[in-house]
């Protein structure tokens, strides 16, 4: 098939090698000027790092360099993407500060037949019609098939605070993490960093020391997890493995989880309240009043937010304030110069706000009925294991969750994408899918109190949905390997097999079945 990928974070390079591999022609779209996703350097902010170790935070077949630190600068993410592109000759399949502007979708004419529609729509033919304004201006070419990689973290959601016009125009600048690219933006300068969450937590620690004042206006605090619990245990031996992962109670529990979650809850929950203590003592929450309310079981409710590296300092050194339990309520201009009223009555100057406010769940390239064809009545995503939708045609969606092993997430979502189009899935039929979806939904909405972006929040179940998808492409992970996987964080490369297994086991294709052409047709 000729298939395009819309985005080049991890899920579209993977989406790019997977698909290329099983001999797909695949073209990738991306509107930033480089491979990279959340971590080009058009969207590199101060402070921004991983939450994974290194260890945890790559594809299947090639490690991060060992030079590089255990946790990574967005830098060195870019150039990892950067140098896989190159090691699998997937260069000339980018095109980079290209950005879709429509994808359409034409159906043959006729209803499609019921198996069609129970069963397997995403084989049905179809053609995406994809137009794109790039360097050389703008052209649309067709497509057999499209994959949605453009993320969960691509549009910053900014709220409409009132009284922003005469705000900017006294010099007030309004903007998300991403858009502050220099220490120098934001120098001597009065700021306020709206959010509690990693991006802002981040940026509010590396702009601290060079700002007038600093302050984090936080409507809601969170439980952060300390890099190194007590100074000496690594967190990723703590929340990185399915010991971590089954402190957390899943939609489906079995074995040692429905343990831990029945008779033995008291053990479950003394663990839980023993790295509360350590880390309400560890990072003096009570010293700083910035214990945050609920019990740390809440950590994994809809995000978990590693410590940023020297926020807790610049608090403890009065470079950062924390302004907990308030928001904003109205920009404004006070003795001439640009402020915020917030919701507790009070008044702070704000020459620059950083907006860590969230992200926009949405696919802004598809028609207006597509996207309504891909979401329910409550506007949540409705994603057969997070990657297919159930009567859309032709469409796949990868990375479209947020996981603790996003790369690897998006890995197997590549090869469920694959395994599908080789016709090699028993899917169940959609009314059985849409049920499956629909109660997953119920569960993420009561588990995250509404917390769960639009249906794609994974979090803390990244392994539960990788088992999920392996299983259902009718592979195992030896027993061997999952117990491993109980005390130790799972290692991306040992899931090589899983790209080795399914590429053995397909049928070998005619030589006039492989695809020859050289690229996608350009519309007339």
């Amino acid at each position: 098939m000729r298939i395009a990928v819309i985005g080049a974070g991890f899920a579209g390079v993977s989406a790019a090698k997977v698909l290329t591999q099983f001999g797909h022609d695949v073209t990738v779209y991306e509107k930033a000027p480089d491979i990279g996703g959340v971590w080009s350097a058009s969207r590199r902010y101060p402070g921004l790092r991983t939450q994974n170790n290194k260890g945890t935070y790559c594809l299947s077949d090639q490690t991060m360099p060992r030079h590089y630190p255990q946790w990574l600068e967005s830098a060195q993410v870019q150039e990892y993407l950067d140098g896989y592109v190159d090691r699998f000759g997937l260069r000339d399949r980018f095109r980079v500060s290209t950005t879709v502007i429509s994808a359409t979708l034409s159906e043959p004419d006729g209803a499609p037949s019921e198996s069609d529609v129970t069963a397997n729509p995403a084989l049905r033919p179809v053609t995406w019609s994809v137009t794109a304004e790039g360097p050389e201006g703008v052209s649309t070419e067709e497509y057999d098939y499209l994959v949605s990689a453009n993320g969960i973290f691509s549009a910053p959601s900014i709220p409409g605070w009132p009284g922003r016009e005469a705000f900017e125009a006294a010099g007030g600048r309004l903007c998300a993490p991403g858009d502050v690219h220099s220490l120098d933006e934001v120098a001597g300068r009065d700021v306020l960093v709206v959010g509690y969450g990693k991006s802002a937590c981040d940026v509010a620690s590396a702009i601290a020391p060079v700002t007038g004042s600093a302050t984090v206006i936080a409507r809601k605090l969170l439980w952060k997890m300390p890099r190194h619990l007590g100074g000496a245990i690594n967190y990723k031996f703590l929340m990185l493995t399915r010991l971590g992962e089954a402190l957390f109670e899943y939609q489906r529990l079995q074995g040692v989880e429905a343990f831990l979650h029945g008779a033995g809850k008291p053990v479950r929950n003394s663990m839980l309240a023993s790295l509360q203590a350590v880390a309400t003592r560890q990072l003096k929450l009570k010293e700083y009043g910035l214990v945050p309310d609920g019990d740390f079981e809440r950590i994994a409710r809809s995000t978990v937010s590693l410590v940023s590296e020297g926020f807790f300092e610049a608090v403890q050194d009065g470079s950062l304030a924390v302004r907990r339990d308030t928001e904003i309520a109205e920009l404004l201009v006070e003795d001439g110069r640009p402020a915020a009223r917030l919701s507790d009555g009070s008044t702070v100057p704000a020459d620059v706000i950083i907006a860590a406010t969230g992200w926009r769940q949405d696919v802004p390239f598809l028609d207006a009925d597509v996207q309504a064809r891909l979401t329910d009545a409550n506007g949540d995503f409705e994603l057969y294991r997070f990657i297919l939708p159930h009567e859309v045609p032709g469409l796949a969606f990868v990375g479209y969750n947020s996981s603790f092993f996003s790369p690897l997430s998006a890995e197997m979502a590549s090869l469920y994408v694959a395994h599908v189009l080789d016709g090699a899935a028993e899917l169940p039929p959609v009314p059985e899918r849409r049920e499956q979806v629909s109660a997953r939904l119920r569960w993420m909405r009561d588990r995250t109190e509404g917390h769960h972006a639009r249906g794609t929040n994974l979090i803390p179940f990244s392994m539960h949905n990788i088992d999920e998808i392996i299983e259902e492409m009718g592979l195992k992970l030896s027993r061997r390997q999952r117990v491993r996987e109980w005390l130790l964080p799972p290692k991306p490369a040992d899931y090589r097999w899983v790209t080795r297994r399914l590429l053995a086991r397909r049928p070998r294709p005619a030589a006039s079945a492989v695809p020859s052409g050289a690229g996608p047709r350009r519309a007339a």
